[in-house]
């Protein structure tokens, strides 16, 4: 059975953004907000989203996790940049359910950091009974002595990553949120960020991962914190909670390479008064079979390192539909970096993975390796990866390669 057509308006353009009551700075947004709309949607349906720019620069949106075409991907190797006055139809079927996002993909450094992204929900035909869900974007921003975004282009910023003072989720500066006591939630979480590492936690509690970039897991995760990189999503089942309650919303301490990051509050949780619940979560989500075993050898290395010294437009040798790869990704480098695969899903071949899952982004530890597999399907054209830490990818840390038949 089709889905349906989904026809969606986004305009790029500028306004103010208030962060918190009677605090604006000048944002780059869809539509007039920070975050831009979440879209919505199920698996099956066909969206369109004609994109009209109204920036004084070029722009372009990447559709983060999507398995789409390859002329739809939105980087500027696979479209022209849309001009500043002029628009753009994405068109599509959404083939996954999980939990995506959309963003700039030109100039993003400047562009993310001022607002330029949104969600995009993809529900399939077996979710998991909750309360409620909400989308939670978690974001930062550096500003000046003045209280305006700083100036970009911080020598600094190229080499560590542009992390901000002021956190953010939905694009509000530490806000509060109330859960009713007794029930059961489905927070899907998007780390937004330029450059912030998330190790989350809230209050001390337990949670369970439902889900992470490329949808839900085969089961349930019970877990105490969660480490979420730029570019990276968690689905979270939270509560149930007893009424008067009250903790945070926060990101542990983490160091990534460049000392101890401090333990910072993204938002305040409250409980409220009881209400029923009708939550089911399943023992079993889904089936993902193994790719590959964590033996199996690779075809391909991507060095960090290399990377991060080969400057802008760097190749990489094609890779055919249908061949299996196995990719050891090498880091280096004194740094964390957040890999991201645009336009596909692989799995990260660890037998420490309490669970095999669907990922886009992963983070590659400095002086460690992640071995990751995927399988190209048949969407040849040219795609890219990159480290997700924005400043990173501007400085040249990406290649480009095809997929050929």
């Amino acid at each position: 059975m089709d889905g349906r057509t989904l026809a969606v308006e986004l305009e790029a353009r500028e306004a103010a953004w208030e962060i918190a009551p009677g605090r604006s700075v000048p944002g780059f947004t869809f539509n007039g907000q920070v975050p831009g709309p979440a879209l919505e949607a199920e698996v099956g349906d066909t969206l369109a989203v004609v994109l009209q720019n109204a920036l004084r620069e070029p722009t372009t949106i990447h559709w983060h996790g999507l398995r789409i075409p390859a002329d739809m991907d939105g980087t500027e190797s696979a479209q022209q940049a849309i001009e500043s006055g002029a628009s753009f139809e994405y068109r599509f079927v959404l083939p996954d359910a999980g939990t995506f996002w959309y963003h700039s993909h030109v100039n993003e450094t400047e562009q993310i950091e001022r607002g330029l992204y949104g969600a995009l929900i993809v529900r399939g035909p077996d979710e998991p009974v909750v309360d409620r869900e909400r989308i939670l974007l978690l974001d930062d921003l550096k500003l000046d002595e003045t209280g305006d975004i700083a100036t970009f282009g911080d020598p600094h910023e190229h080499h560590a990553g542009r992390e901000g003072d002021v956190r953010l989720l939905n694009g509000r500066q530490e806000p509060e949120l109330e859960i009713s006591a007794g029930q059961v939630e489905r927070w899907r979480i998007i780390n937004a960020a330029n450059t912030r590492y998330v190790r989350l936690a809230i209050g001390g509690r337990s949670f369970t991962v439902l889900g992470t970039d490329g949808g839900l897991l085969p089961r349930p995760l019970r877990v105490t914190e969660a480490l979420i990189t730029p570019g990276e999503r968690l689905d979270l089942a939270i509560g149930p909670f007893d009424e008067g309650e009250s903790f945070e919303l926060e990101a542990l301490a983490y160091d990534r390479g460049r000392g101890e990051s401090a333990r910072e509050r993204f938002a305040s949780i409250r409980v409220g008064p009881s209400a029923e619940s009708r939550a089911a979560i399943p023992d079993v989500l889904r089936k993902i079979s193994p790719l590959a075993s964590e033996d199996a050898g690779p075809n391909r290395v991507v060095s960090m390192k290399a990377l991060m010294h080969g400057g802008q437009h760097q190749r990489d040798e094609p890779v055919h539909v249908g061949d299996l790869q196995v990719w050891d990704l090498v880091n280096e480098t004194g740094q964390d970096h957040p890999f991201h695969l645009h336009g596909f899903f692989f799995q990260v071949l660890d037998e420490s993975q309490p669970e095999v899952s669907w990922k886009d982004t992963v983070n590659v530890r400095r002086k460690d390796s992640v071995r990751i597999a995927w399988l190209p399907d048949d969407r040849p054209g040219e795609w890219m990866y990159h480290c997700h830490i924005l400043e990173h990818h501007a400085m040249g840390m990406m290649a480009h390669f095809d997929v050929v038949r």
